[in-house]
C-alpha cells in the first residue's frame, strides 16, 4: 500500500470507529442499564422534613424543625421507619414503663413508627406500603399510597391521608 492510499484511508478508519463507538452508546444500550423507580428506592434515607398541612391550610412541622427518623427499604420488599421529634421531653423515671399520663401522651405524639412491606407503582410515581405493624394500631393491616418524587438523593413522600388530617410532604436523604 502506498503512502498515498493510506493517507486517503486513514480518515474512513476514524470515521468507521466513531461510528462503531455512537452504535455502542446508543440510547437503547443506556435505558437498558437504567435503573427502574423501585430499584432506586433500596436503601436507607434519612429524614430531613415532615411538613404538614392542615384542611385550612396552616402549616406546621409535624416532628418540629430539627426531626429525627430513618426510613429503611430492602431489596426483598420489606422495610421499617421511626420518626420522632427531636424535642421530645425526657421522662423523669429512667423506665419507660413508669412514664406518667402526660409524659406517654408527648412520646406517642412525637413519634411515628411502622414496618411491614412496600412495593412502587412505576406508572403513579407511587410508594404503596403494607403496614403489619405501626405505632398507630388502626393502621395494622392496612396499605397506603403514597406519591413520590425522586431527585438524587432527596425522596419527597406525599401522604395525601395522614392519621391526624391534612396532608404530608416528607422529605429523606439518601445515607451513603
Amino acid at each position: 500500500m502506498t503512502v498515498q492510499m493510506a493517507t486517503r484511508q486513514a480518515p474512513r478508519l476514524v470515521l468507521f470507529a466513531l461510528m462503531a463507538l455512537g452504535i455502542a452508546l446508543l440510547p437503547g444500550s443506556a435505558v437498558s442499564q437504567q435503573k427502574t423507580l423501585e430499584e432506586q428506592l433500596i436503601g436507607v434515607w434519612t429524614l430531613v422534613s415532615n411538613e404538614h398541612t392542615r384542611t385550612d391550610g396552616t402549616k406546621r412541622q409535624l416532628y418540629g424543625s430539627d426531626p429525627k427518623g430513618t426510613l429503611i427499604l430492602l431489596a426483598n420488599g420489606h422495610y421499617a421507619t421511626i420518626s420522632v421529634s427531636s424535642d421530645r421531653l425526657r421522662f423523669k423515671s429512667n423506665n419507660r414503663l413508669q412514664g406518667t399520663p402526660e409524659e406517654n401522651h408527648a412520646a406517642v405524639a412525637g413519634t411515628n413508627a411502622s414496618f411491614g412491606t412496600w412495593s412502587v407503582d412505576e406508572a403513579s410515581k407511587s410508594l404503596i406500603l403494607r403496614f403489619e405493624g405501626n405505632l398507630f394500631p388502626n393502621l395494622q393491616g392496612t396499605d397506603s399510597k403514597r406519591p413520590i418524587a425522586l431527585a438524587g438523593d432527596d425522596l419527597r413522600v406525599t401522604n395525601p391521608a395522614p392519621g391526624v388530617g391534612g396532608r404530608a410532604e416528607i422529605v429523606y436523604r439518601r445515607i451513603k
